[in-house]
């Protein structure tokens, strides 16, 4: 296991679930932390995994994910005193209403937003550039889900990178935290061709190399 304490996601939507969906097969330990715990502790059975409130999947965890809209990310952020060093898995992406776009990008990012607010994390960004349904089972995809990975922390980084590696993805090093500028309006296109073009949900995107 990367890690033998519970991972805490914080939210029990669409992508939270997801995610949890993708853990418990692992054979992780998940705990859910969200407001009203006895509102998803239905999901959180089907799935096998715990849940308390967002200070209880906190405490004693060492990977903590956010899968909440962006507001409540920073609320949550700044609500734990001290993140103690746990690496905090940022999912997120700042959409503005109707997803008509995003609401803050170019000279920081949501991931830069939260990290600044989170007291003592090593923040990175990964899971936001896909929809939740290709998060439960990537390998159900034709090729490879591409997921890029961005941390200041070096071994934020290099664990975040091994979790999603191991979850199924393909899992790609974009260096410092800073690059999530570029990954969440990559994120939007994503968006856009599965919701404004018409292309639906059912697909992702994924790389491919020059032979030779």
């Amino acid at each position: 296991m990367i890690a033998s304490a519970p991972i805490a996601i914080l939210g029990a939507g669409n992508v939270g679930a997801a995610l949890a969906h993708n853990l418990v097969a692992l054979g992780e330990r998940v705990r859910f932390g969200v407001p009203e715990p006895e509102k998803y502790r239905d999901l959180a059975a089907s799935l096998s995994a715990e849940i308390g409130s967002v200070a209880d999947a906190v405490d004693g965890a060492e990977i903590g994910i956010l899968a909440v809209p962006y507001a409540a990310a920073l609320q949550i952020a700044g609500d734990i005193a001290d993140w103690n060093g746990r690496i905090l898995i940022d999912a997120t992406n700042p959409l503005a209403p109707r997803l008509a776009g995003l609401s803050i990008g170019t000279t920081t990012s949501a991931a830069e937003e939260i990290a600044a607010r989170a007291r003592n994390a090593r923040v990175a960004k990964c899971f936001n550039v896909t929809g939740a349904e290709n998060m439960a089972d990537p390998r159900a995809l034709d090729a490879g889900v591409f997921m890029p990975v961005a941390a200041d922390d070096a071994d934020a980084r290099a664990r975040t990178l091994a979790l999603a590696t191991r979850m199924g993805f393909d899992a790609v090093d974009a260096g410092p935290l800073s690059a999530a500028r570029y990954l969440e309006p990559f994120a939007m296109t994503w968006i856009h061709l599965a919701f404004a073009a018409g292309h639906g949900r059912a697909w992702a995107f994924s790389r491919t190399q020059r032979r030779g």
